[in-house]
């Protein structure tokens, strides 16, 4: 008789299936859920509408074509065979539209049962919200998968029709979009405000004066007006002030004194964290984006294992959870004290229209402080992790507090003004001060004591000329916050369409500023006049507000997409039949051709940007673009240039070493140029190259703070004696090497046996023979 199995033979382990999109996010999450749950990846997007055509069957209701994504197969039959192993499916997808969309075409793409598939998602990857949301799943919300179809099919009617027609009627390669046109727009007519702009007259008078008693005491004080506020628009208006009040007496009128509040900055939303990343970090939106990304799928912190650092950056929300506000109180008053916290958590409000599906940016615990993690952490990784950190902490800190002296002098009846703020209590400031776009006034020291009534001497009077400038050119930062203003787009579209329009050389970038290019100006002006309402930011943010509608179930998103259509088929058509070739004009840079002495003009091939000569094909010269870098050249003063070696690398010259202007000088150098000087010889500093925050250092070796080359980060050979003083080391060596790898090669070559040689040439002359035939 055979023994009788085990009991715990009988008994099946039940698994579960839990699908997210990415690697790191599923072995964050893998660490929380334990041995019952299997964690794969789909590794973004597993099916969309084809790449080869239109892909949306516009005469039949807008009938959609998905496909799987072509390399995808692997992976989707992974998934497939994981799922009928699976008793029950989780999609873990991100908390978005995209999310959502994703998670159903993986429903529908792997056939998973309704019985057995959940949807779950994650605001923050923390043990904690990862079991909770495991615990309390729900069903795929269709009306989220809806807004983002529409939305999908907007953007591929507009991109795949007007594209095909940019490409015959101006150039190859173009493209045409919903929120990427309105960008370009924005841009464009900003360059047309600057050159249209007429500079205005405009004049400061500002008094020096000195205390007469009882002590002593200078400050300066700018003219304000007579009863209210005056401007000086000439010359003429200034000396009438100026003759008024240069011999008659000065006296205080008036002194005012007071505690003034700052309070802080509210919590992050994507589009206020990839601004301040810009101006703070110097990090483009697209990094940013990248970079939040992994803080938020999960890093790899000793002792805690693989730990999600933030929660989910994709959100215009202000709202904060009542856990996380009560966390940021209790750090607060263990670290800085009871005055440091305001008594209670602040609130914010977000905007109207925001969709608040999500809190706001923060870090997932916040007693997790940078610090504590930095030794994990990439430069970038650490450098926005404390940003987003700090961000957080001074939202719920008390006000700083300033005091604020303004002293009004009045001489003949004209008022002169003088204002001074010091920091008098810090408060939120002790952890974290917002950047701004605009340069702050310049600082004045403290102003005398001084009494209602008290006579004062006038040293002597400063006037100055000035004329209104220009609105500045838009920065990536200050074109997202454009872009969010007007309604126009959501927080997952500003990167990639900041992206995009740079991509396809509508802007470019010139230092930190943005620049419509030709193409850019001919593009939108033919999309302005052909299609007012793609460029329109009316019509594409009640477009947006129609997205939200559609995705609170309001409105039906083929009925949405149907009403636009109807117009946009006229408007094609039309622009069809009306369109000729149209010519886009060359940009004409300062750079003389050094053969002929013509401008030389830039143009754009498969590798970029270059700058050619108009005379072509009498004359064949081409070079790369220089960019202007910020400081001066250390051995002559000249401008310094960052130009491209023939194999790709950057690297920063004097704009004399060609010896054109008369002066010949061989200053090169791979280390980048910033725009601070040294505090000690006011030479330019350097940093040197690649991503991340690096230290500057000064290169003047008659310099106290000279640091040599090989305390730089990396070693470089001296530079020989009538070469350039450091392009060459890293150059060179890697000249070097490739000479070496090509001399073994030759020697291998010449190694070979005879016979080989002898068979090679038989074959060649075999060839030879049959095409002659």
């Amino acid at each position: 008789m055979e023994r009788p199995l085990p009991f715990w033979r009988y008994i099946v382990a039940k698994t579960n299936l839990v699908i997210v999109e990415s690697p790191a996010k599923a072995k964050t999450i893998t660490k929380y859920l334990g041995p019952g749950y299997q964690v794969k990846a789909s590794m973004g997007h597993v099916r969309d509408l084809p790449k080869s055509k239109l892909g949306v069957d516009v005469e039949h209701g807008f009938t959609l074509d998905y496909q799987p994504i072509k390399g995808k197969e692997e992976v989707i039959d992974d998934l497939k065979k994981a799922a009928k192993k699976s008793d029950q499916i989780f999609l873990a997808t991100d908390p978005d539209r995209e999310g959502e969309a994703i998670s159903w075409h993986l429903k529908e793409l792997l056939g998973l049962p309704d019985e057995r598939t959940h949807r779950v998602t994650f605001n923050e990857i923390t043990k904690k919200v990862v079991n909770e949301s495991i615990a309390n799943p729900r069903a795929i919300d269709m009306d989220l998968v809806d807004a983002q179809q529409a939305r999908r099919v907007l953007d591929r009617i507009v991109g795949y029709q007007i594209s095909p027609l940019l490409w015959k009627k101006i150039r190859r390669g173009l493209s045409a979009g919903r929120v990427q046109s309105v960008a370009t727009r924005l841009v464009a007519e900003r360059e047309q405000e600057i050159r249209d702009f007429q500079p205005e007259e405009y004049w400061t008078l500002e008094a020096e004066l000195e205390r007469i008693a009882p002590a002593a005491g200078k400050f300066k004080a700018a003219f304000y007006g007579r009863e209210k506020k005056m401007e000086l628009h000439s010359e003429e208006e200034v000396n009438t002030v100026v003759s008024a009040v240069e011999h008659a007496p000065f006296t205080v009128r008036g002194v005012k004194r007071q505690d003034k509040q700052r309070n802080p900055a509210p919590p992050f939303t994507t589009s206020t964290l990839q601004q301040e990343a810009s101006r703070k970090l110097n990090m483009t939106p697209r990094r940013t984006m990248s970079i939040a990304q992994q803080l938020y799928e999960g890093v790899d912190i000793a002792g805690e294992g693989t730990v999600g650092l933030i929660t989910y950056m994709r959100t215009d929300s202000l709202r904060l959870s009542d856990e996380a506000t009560a966390a940021a109180r209790s750090f607060i008053l263990g670290r800085y004290g009871q005055e440091y916290y305001p008594g209670k958590a602040r609130v914010y409000k977000a905007k109207s229209g925001a969709q608040d599906a999500h809190e706001a940016i923060r870090p997932s615990d916040v007693n997790l402080t940078p610090e504590d993690v930095k030794k994990d952490l990439t430069s970038e990784q650490y450098r926005l992790y404390k940003l987003i950190w700090s961000r957080f902490l001074a939202c719920q800190m008390a006000a700083a507090v300033y005091d604020s002296v303004t002293i009004d002098v009045e001489s003949a009846g004209y008022t002169f003004r003088a204002n001074h703020s010091a920091i008098k209590f810090s408060g939120y400031m002790a952890v974290y001060v917002e950047g701004k776009d605009e340069e702050e006034d310049e600082f004045q020291s403290p102003l005398p004591d001084l009494k209602e009534g008290e006579p004062l001497d006038l040293r002597k009077l400063n006037r100055d000329q000035h004329f209104t400038q220009p609105p500045a050119r838009y920065t990536e930062a200050t074109l997202i916050k454009a872009l969010e203003e007007k309604g126009i787009g959501r927080p997952s579209t500003y990167a990639p369409t900041v992206s995009t329009i740079l991509d396809r050389e509508y802007v470019v970038k010139e230092g930190k500023y943005l620049r419509t290019t030709p193409l850019g100006e001919v593009v939108t002006g033919l999309m302005k006049d052909k299609f007012p309402d793609i460029v329109d930011t009316a019509f594409t943010a009640h477009m947006e507000e129609q997205l939200d509608e559609v995705e609170t179930g309001k409105v039906n998103w083929r009925e949405l997409i149907s009403g636009f259509y109807g117009g946009f088929e006229k408007e094609l058509q039309q622009a069809e039949q009306d369109l000729e070739r149209i010519k886009v004009p060359d940009e004409v840079s300062e750079e003389l051709c050094p053969k002929c002495g013509r401008n030389l003009v830039i143009k754009s091939g498969r590798f970029g940007r270059f700058l050619a000569c108009p005379g072509w094909p009498e004359c064949d010269h081409t070079q790369p673009i220089v960019i202007e870098m910020p400081g001066r050249c250390p051995k002559c003063g000249g401008r310094i240039l960052k130009k491209t070696s023939k194999r790709g690398f950057a690297y920063y010259g004097c704009e004399n070493n060609s010896g054109r202007n008369g002066v010949k000088c061989d200053f090169m150098t791979w280390d980048v140029p910033v725009k601070d000087n040294c505090p000690s010889c006011g030479h330019t500093m350097f940093k040197k190259s690649g991503r991340g925050f690096k230290k500057p250092f000064c290169i003047n070796p008659e310099c106290p703070n000279f640091l040599p080359e090989d305390q730089r980060g990396y070693k470089k050979k001296p530079a020989a004696e009538g070469t350039a003083e450091a392009a060459p080391a890293e150059g060179e060596e890697k000249v070097k090497k490739t000479a070496a790898k090509k001399t073994a090669a030759k020697k291998t070559a010449e190694k070979k046996p005879a016979a080989k040689k002898t068979t090679a040439k038989k074959t060649t002359a075999k060839k030879a023979a049959k095409t002659e035939e």
